[in-house]
């Protein structure tokens, strides 16, 4: 797998912070940003699979957004 060069635009401040962080870290500015790439599309595809098994779990318990204010109550209800 090659590696491919992009352009991309950032804000003076927000350039710094991510220069005095590589520095902090002891590696270049590119292995930071591919980091935090790496980091953000790993987030989003988790967040997917939990919305997803949500999705599934409320299909399998036949639950809809119409009875979730009768479920909150219910459950401030049954507090110890």
């Amino acid at each position: 797998m090659g590696n491919v060069t992009v352009n991309i635009s950032f804000q003076d401040s927000l350039l710094a912070d991510i220069d005095a962080e590589a520095k902090r870290e002891s590696r270049s500015r590119s292995e930071l940003l591919r980091e935090a790439a790496r980091l953000y599309v790993r987030r989003q595809r988790q967040w997917a699979d939990v919305f997803a098994l949500g999705d599934r779990q409320a299909v399998r318990l036949g639950l809809t957004e119409a009875i979730v204010p009768k479920e909150i109550r219910a459950a401030r209800g049954r507090k110890p």
